[in-house]
């Protein structure tokens, strides 16, 4: 194959999955824009507002507790059967959950059933954002050109702050053409239903591609060998627990800030800024969007940075900056001013970028071919439950109990962890994928 067609063919498979990423995170973050401002009014009956608010942020929580049970049980069968299959079943999941959300009635229609259902659904969807990451991230890494793993890596990242654009689009256009009794009542459940239709679309795409050549390379040598890796073809899971225990717990560790900040910024943020300044719904959305749509740009670049100068520097200089911003964050944010809200936004999700964009290959070069799925997916989705499940709910107990300024400390210490964890992990760039 020419140096054209192989370029021609990793970019086919980035683009493809950067497609299947970006609506798995948008029916993902469907649920945490709903959860800060639909599901406390519909779903948790005559409770008082911030109950309903910590309720709701609760069931949003549910979906990170299910992430590790979807990395286990995808990571086993991506090691084992590979990556493109998992990744396809893991996007019908996702699908149909949401889906299904959109069409639930709310409590006063079926009472204390409704937070139950909603509940169950949510955990759905972690289990299905468990799997994905890893199946999604492999494709595109084990297939990139070694010198440019990190950039391509950033495809499939970027998934994340596309999927928070396209949620965040939904629900501004749903609210700007709806009346705030038509957008409680019906509208919300819009941008839900859209998502069974770009499932099929994506999965369409999804099921054209070839699994990836450190896959195939590695069932041909399991094929030529009498007795070779039958215990790791069995369990990949306990394999990699059992191989790279420190490794998947300092990767856990270092996607803390980033798991932590992130859902604040695109989640919590919402149901703050309405309640504390004069900003509209749609003000907040439109922050977020466009912090997520500069946050795109900056993980390529950071990513691309990260193949020639090494992950660990940017990732550890990302969490640094983001703890200091931190404490910027909210004293823009309540100004009350757009443009400066827009900054507090932005800023947080740019130094994320610096950690996000270059994580898909960082953490697919800790672990060998035959666990990589299995150690990648422990090490982020455990992460994620530590870091991402309560932190929109910590944030609001942190700020209704004390004050905003705690808030911030969350974010710096958690930040600090990420820091300390990425600088005990070895510099991972020029590891050989096909060992």
């Amino acid at each position: 194959m020419s140096k054209s067609q192989t370029e021609s063919s990793i970019r086919k498979v980035a683009l493809t999955s950067l497609s299947g990423t970006s609506i798995e995170w948008y029916d993902f973050f469907l649920y945490g824009a709903a959860a800060g401002l639909v599901f406390p009014k519909l779903f948790f009956g005559d409770v008082d507002p911030t109950t309903a608010l910590v309720l709701s942020f609760m069931t949003f929580a549910a979906g990170f507790i299910a992430r590790p049970i979807g990395g286990i049980i995808f990571g086993h069968f991506g090691d084992l059967i590979g990556r493109k299959k998992t990744l396809v079943i893991a996007l019908m999941l996702m699908g149909i959950s949401s889906t299904v959300i959109g069409l639930l009635p709310t409590y006063e229609t079926i009472g204390i059933a409704a937070p139950i259902l909603l509940t169950s659904l949510r955990f759905c969807q972690g289990i299905a954002i468990g799997g994905q990451w890893g199946g999604a991230m492999l494709l595109v890494t084990e297939s990139a050109p070694s010198d440019r793993r990190g950039y391509y890596g950033a495809y499939a990242q970027a998934g994340a702050p596309v999927g928070v654009i396209l949620a965040n689009i939904a629900f501004i256009s749903v609210s700007m053409l709806t009346s705030e009794e038509s957008f409680l009542s019906w509208g919300w459940r819009i941008p839900f239903l859209i998502s069974f239709v770009l499932v099929i679309i994506s999965m369409y795409i999804q099921l054209n591609l070839e699994d990836t050549k450190a896959f195939k390379d590695l069932e041909a040598m399991k094929s030529s060998t009498e007795g070779g890796a039958k215990e790791i073809k069995s369990s990949p899971i306990l394999e990699a627990l059992r191989r790279y225990p420190k490794r998947i717990s300092l990767a856990a560790g270092a996607f803390l800030s980033v798991q932590v900040t992130f859902y604040i910024l695109v989640a919590f943020i919402l149901a703050y800024g309405v309640q504390t300044s004069e900003l509209s719904r749609n003000d907040l959305l439109m922050a977020v969007l466009i912090g997520s749509a500069i946050m795109v740009p900056t993980q390529f670049m950071f990513s691309d940075y990260s193949d020639k100068h090494g992950r660990k520097g940017i990732f550890m200089t990302g969490a640094a900056l983001t703890a200091l911003w931190s404490f910027a964050l909210f004293p823009l944010i309540d100004t009350g001013n757009f443009y400066l809200v827009i900054l507090g936004v932005t800023g947080g999700l740019a130094f994320l970028g610096m950690m996000y964009g270059p994580q898909a290959a960082f953490f697919a070069e800790l672990f060998s071919t035959e666990v990589r799925y299995s150690g990648a997916s422990l090490g982020y989705q455990i992460g994620a439950i530590l870091g991402g499940s309560f932190a929109p709910t910590i944030a609001t107990l942190l700020w209704k109990n004390y004050d905003i300024f705690w808030v911030s400390v969350y974010i710096a210490c958690a930040s600090l962890l990420s820091l300390i964890s990425v600088y005990f992990l070895t510099e991972t760039y020029q590891t050989d994928l096909n060992e």
